[in-house]
């Protein structure tokens, strides 16, 4: 089988595992493209990006510029003569860069495109509580994620899985379907196609922490399908209040029932071995849950740090 040589350009963990893919098949990866090293944390240690990690130790050719129109780097890469180029979690590219190399610049999305565009496909799946999803390779054009597609494949979302969960999954099949189009592009094997017209598609926007608050006076479900979507990450929260004091609350898993009930969305019941919140169809039983300043905890160990439960209300 023809062997192509590949520049990959990629940052998270998500990418990585695509890399290490690539790296182990009969493909030459000529070239890495990454993010610069930043520093984070309480000591602003230098952290180099999960992709980054991996081209080094593997004795791979890693760039990492500030502007991808940077007139030395797009010469750079030139010289490199890549057949192809391949794209996971990076950001948008200029059309200069990915009309360079013969074949074309494809990218990996973590859905069955057209639906579910954006920067978090994964979260949205869950959190619109959608039964399947799956990953797609397609050309890179001027438009984001609207290129013509080449390779898709479908995964199951699990009844209780949340999104870091499906993630992992998907990071997995995505990797092969990486491979896979790699190998069809190299036997041109792939047609490649349009991506259908649909009249109403689902977005997979940027989620930022506005967006990630709980709604009380939602259906439980709904609730349920949200605090999966965002679990781990970026992560549901509410407000509870204990004392006079406000705090933040994260939520990470759960369980809901159904009633009718007459009570406020948003009231909590609270005692020594149970927790649980009102809402518009029921109530949502929280499992898993991190109480602003502490560690993440199951909810018997956040009861058993509360005396006064009268004292405690969602807010």
């Amino acid at each position: 089988m023809k062997s192509l040589k590949v520049i990959f350009f990629g940052t998270p963990e998500f990418a990585k595992t695509s890399l290490e893919a690539i790296h182990k098949s009969h493909h030459e990866v000529v070239g890495v493209v990454t993010v610069a090293d930043k520093a984070s944390g309480r000591g602003q240690k230098i952290h180099q990006s999960a992709v980054k990690e991996f081209a080094v130790e593997n004795g791979l050719l890693v760039f990492q510029p500030e502007k991808l129109r940077d007139p030395q780097f797009l010469e750079t890469i030139q010289n490199l003569q890549a057949d192809v180029f391949v794209v996971v979690a990076f950001r948008m590219m200029p059309k200069i860069l990915f009309e360079m190399p013969e074949i074309g610049t494809f990218n990996l999305h973590a859905s069955l495109l057209p639906d579910y565009r954006g920067a978090a496909p994964i979260n949205y799946a869950v959190i619109n509580g959608e039964k399947k999803t799956g990953a797609t390779t397609f050309f890179i054009n001027e438009k984001i994620d609207e290129g013509n597609i080449l390779l898709q494949r479908e995964l199951e979302i699990l009844p209780e899985e949340n999104a870091g969960e499906l993630h992992d999954r998907l990071m997995e099949m995505g990797a092969e379907l990486v491979v896979e189009t790699l190998n069809g592009l190299a036997e041109n094997s792939i047609q490649e196609k349009p991506q259908p017209k649909v009249e109403h598609v689902k977005n997979a926007f940027k989620i930022f922490k506005k967006d990630t608050r709980i709604d009380w006076h939602q259906n439980a479900e709904t609730i349920h399908d949200f605090i999966r979507g965002m679990s781990p990450y970026p992560s549901a929260f509410t407000f509870i209040k204990i004392g006079e004091d406000e705090k933040f609350l994260k939520i990470y898993k759960g369980k809901f029932e159904i009633f009718g009930h007459e009570e406020k969305p948003g009231k909590l019941e609270v005692d020594k071995h149970h927790f649980k919140i009102y809402t518009k169809d029921g109530v949502y039983l929280p499992e898993e849950l991190q109480l602003e300043g502490k560690k993440r905890m199951t909810v018997k160990d956040f009861l058993n740090g509360f005396q006064h439960f009268d004292h405690i209300s969602i807010g």
